[in-house]
């Protein structure tokens, strides 16, 4: 009897001991869910859209993107931060939902290192300046004099408080000293129309949105916010050649999981990503939407980040951006 005990406690033990790896070794075994925090539209749902056929060839289950919108990302960041760690329920962020959204809305329901496994950046959009073409203007320099004679004249239209957008305008004002009037939308498609119309002098976009309006000659390009020159408009300049160092931005979109996802899942979808994103016909689609594809390893990504945490945290405290 005792060897029978003995025998029954062992066996219980190694199922439990191995139970995990082999739930791991046959994941994917059901559909795969990725949570948007956005609705349908956009630079994020888009970025989810157009890996997601792709990824369910490399994954052999399908993937269902699911729009979660409202509290600027937070109730889709929140719903996966608390979903099961199984790899089954993924978090497509962007840098507002992730980063900024738990302080702007002071509500730290989640922190990606604590609450998230970062898998894998999918895009990267540069931004730019753009003017209505009634301003005298032709040069960031040019809009920093008209702001500096009357910062009240020159308006800024953001998208919304804490958006990628608003804290690149917070962060230019910062390393010029230079102000102007900041009219904030509620959303980008608002914010563009009244820019177009003339109602606002001018914003920061991405690139994606704005080049369609720049090429037709409804706004006019002063700088794009990046290390170089971007392939969609190479005749314009960066801020650095115009002699503003220090100011660059990008929005980016990531797969994340909940923490505790084993490491052997997140391997796979890092590894599935990377097919993915270094094909060429994905690599086209993106480039087609004014982005660019781009794989990190988990690592890389993490490093990523921690450094645009580092970067706009402080702005948002210093600037007191809130969603109040």
């Amino acid at each position: 009897m005792r060897k029978l005990i003995a025998l029954a406690a062992f066996g219980a033990a190694v199922l439990g001991a191995t139970g995990p790896a082999i739930a791991q070794d046959t994941w994917p075994a059901k559909p795969i869910r990725i949570v948007v925090p956005y609705p349908p539209g956009g630079n994020v749902d888009g970025a989810a859209r157009i890996i997601a056929q792709d990824l369910q060839k490399a994954l052999g289950q399908p993937i269902v993107v699911e729009n979660k919108a409202g509290a600027g990302g937070l109730i889709a960041g929140e719903s996966v931060a608390k979903a099961e760690p199984d790899g089954y329920t993924l978090f497509l962020a962007a840098n507002g939902p992730l980063l900024f959204s738990p302080t702007i809305f002071n509500r730290p329901v989640y922190h990606w290192q604590k609450n998230f496994v970062p898998i894998s950046t999918v895009s990267l959009t540069p931004l730019l300046i753009q003017v209505h073409p009634s301003v005298n203007a032709k040069t960031v320099p040019e809009l920093l004099a008209l702001a500096k004679a009357n910062p009240k004249a020159v308006t800024m239209a953001s998208p919304g408080a804490g958006t990628t957008n608003h804290l690149l305008s917070e962060m230019l004002q910062k390393a010029t000293g230079v102000q102007w009037t900041t009219v904030h939308y509620k959303g980008n498609a608002p914010a563009t129309n009244d820019l177009l119309g003339g109602q606002v002098q001018f914003n920061f976009d991405q690139v994606s949105v704005a080049q369609a309006f720049i090429k037709d000659g409804r706004t006019r390009a002063l700088a794009v916010v990046a290390p170089k020159r971007v392939p969609w408009l190479p005749n314009v300049p960066t801020l650095e050649e115009q002699g503003i160092k220090g100011v660059e931005g990008q929005t980016f979109t990531g797969l994340l999981a909940p923490a505790g996802t084993p490491p052997a899942v997140i391997s796979k979808l890092n590894a599935a990503l990377k097919t993915v994103l270094e094909t060429k016909a994905i690599q086209d689609r993106f480039f087609q939407a004014g982005a660019e594809a781009t794989w990190m390893s988990t690592q890389q990504f993490s490093t990523y980040l921690q450094k645009e945490e580092d970067t706009w945290i402080p702005i948002i405290k210093a600037a007191n951006i809130t969603a109040q």
